[in-house]
């Protein structure tokens, strides 16, 4: 698929947007004005219309400061603020190991990354990797997927028919969980060790990169599998997740090119990963490699194989412990009738999900300032904008009312993109191969600083800033990062300042 057919592609999604009850020339004059809205901007003279608001109606335009990721989507109604409320309360719970006294915040581990969802997530925002190693420095917002390639036809065909995205190492299971409760043994600490690579731009100017390399220390449960992949993995932005799954499936997948049949070296791919209350093969949006499908999958996940807490979606009580771990699966859970048999009810479930998809996205800042449109205007002459995609309208939705059509500005097209050899992992992940990431959103990327203290970027916090972030892209990207070793040095200050702006 060209993407000069993008446009057309987009009516489908767009007319079903439009909603129903309209004539068919209604919904068509409709499609129409909207593929005119998202369509790229080629005027840098002044800010676009409603630029400033990244996530429409649903934008915060209060904070700038720490709280900046912690605000409800503005247009939510009074009534429906308690349950934001009450999910960022479950959101910030710190679990406790079973049996204890309070019965709905037990159940934790045996074997975890962290005792809440805020722990990674800190402010909602963006994790870090450790300033170093174990015990000088734990890893609590970064850890360790793993995994191992397939030995048995049973395993080549769960992989295949998509119901599995990996194979877990046999012993430590699908991540390297580097705590445990009183009476377990951890399974190991990650450990970094970063190599110097230097890179001249055209006007002399040296950029320093440190390429990472990862071990497994202290390994718990005996020697990891020979075979095993390791990547790394910092907690990622929790802001606009209901708004980028408002995004209609026809209007991601009308970017794709796999083949790259227009020649322009991008060649998106979707990824297509289980779901696993459908029971069905669904598109991929979440996570570093798309691989879930929805906030709710993605928030499951999280909650069992991070914090070891069982619910309605991943139900195991032991979480990430695999049969080799025995001990593991006898230990005391905090499964109770009174949470639904779980650990975590369906209500604790559904309100963490709320508070996950109503995270608002900030509004950008100094949009008219001549610096950060010309910065703008970089951007997308290098061609940035073939993956980091500005801007959508999101479906027609009743049940989520703050995300249903809304004209956000993501900078992103959700797709999977081969970045190259320096960023490879080596580890594929569903449909996704081991030099393949999903585009990451780059709305407010600009106050990662602001409100978690850091300006580490990128899968493994490898860059330092936006510069190192840039300058480590690859593969499809590389035309893009040529454009920008080649710009002046006041041209890559004009850069940067459009990205600290989103």
């Amino acid at each position: 698929m060209t993407k000069s057919r993008s446009a057309l592609l987009l009516l489908p999604a767009l007319l079903l947007a439009a909603g129903a009850g309209q004539t068919e020339e209604a919904t068509t004059a409709e499609a129409e004005r909207i593929a005119a809205v998202v369509a790229p901007t080629t005027d840098f003279s002044k800010p676009e219309r409603f630029e400033r608001m990244s996530g429409g109606a649903a934008t915060s335009t209060k904070y700038a400061n720490r709280d900046a990721f912690s605000q409800p989507s503005a247009n939510m109604s009074f009534e429906r603020q308690l349950d934001f409320r009450v999910g960022n309360g479950i959101f910030k719970k710190v679990w406790v190991s079973a049996p204890a006294s309070t019965t709905a915040s037990d159940g934790l581990g045996p074997l975890f990354n962290a005792r809440s969802c805020q722990r990674c997530h800190l402010k909602d925002g963006r994790g870090h990797p450790p300033a170093a190693n174990w015990p000088e420095d734990d890893a609590t917002s970064m850890f360790l997927r793993l995994s191992v390639p397939p030995r048995t036809a049973e395993e080549r065909e769960l992989l295949a028919s998509r119901r599995a995205k990996v194979i877990p190492e046999p012993v430590y299971g699908g991540q390297l969980q580097d705590l445990a409760v009183q009476g377990h043994a951890a399974e190991g600490k990650m450990r970094i060790a970063y190599e110097t690579v230097p890179v001249t731009l055209a006007d002399g100017t040296v950029v320093e990169l440190r390429k990472p390399s990862y071990t497994v220390a202290e390994p718990g449960y005996g020697p990891l599998d020979p075979e095993v992949m390791l990547s790394p993995r910092v907690a990622q932005p929790m802001i606009g997740l209901g708004l980028l799954e408002a995004i209609a499936e026809a209007d991601i997948l009308a970017q794709a090119d796999p083949e790259d049949e227009d020649g322009d070296g991008i060649s998106g791919r979707a990824n297509r990963v289980w779901d696993d209350e459908a029971g069905s093969v669904a598109l991929g949006r979440f996570g570093w490699k798309a691989g879930n499908p929805s906030v709710r999958q993605q928030s499951a996940h999280a909650f069992n194989g991070d914090i070891g807490i069982s619910n309605a979606v991943a139900q195991a009580a032991w979480g990430d412990c695999t049969a080799a771990q025995d001990r593991c699966r006898d230990a005391p859970d905090g499964n109770t009738p009174a949470q639904d048999g779980l650990e975590a009810s369906n209500t604790m479930l559904d309100l963490v999900v709320f508070y996950s998809r109503n995270l608002a996205v900030p509004a950008r800042r100094d949009l008219d300032d001549p610096q950060v449109l010309a910065g703008k205007k970089l951007f997308y002459d290098s061609g940035c904008i073939a993956c980091h995609r500005p801007k959508y309208v999101t479906r027609r939705d009743a049940d989520n009312p703050e995300q249903s059509f809304q004209l956000i500005w993501p900078y992103s097209d959700l797709l999977l993109h081969d970045m190259g050899p320096g960023l490879a992992d080596g580890r594929p992940e569903g449909a996704a191969d081991g030099r393949e990431w999903r585009t990451p959103p780059l709305w407010g990327i600009g106050l990662t600083e602001t409100v978690n203290g850091h300006s580490f970027f990128l899968h493994d916090g490898r860059a330092r800033n936006l510069l190192e972030a840039i300058l480590w892209h690859g593969g499809e990207a590389e035309a893009a990062k040529q454009k920008v070793v080649a710009m002046s040095e006041a041209e890559r200050a004009q850069l940067i300042r459009f990205l600290e702006s989103l």
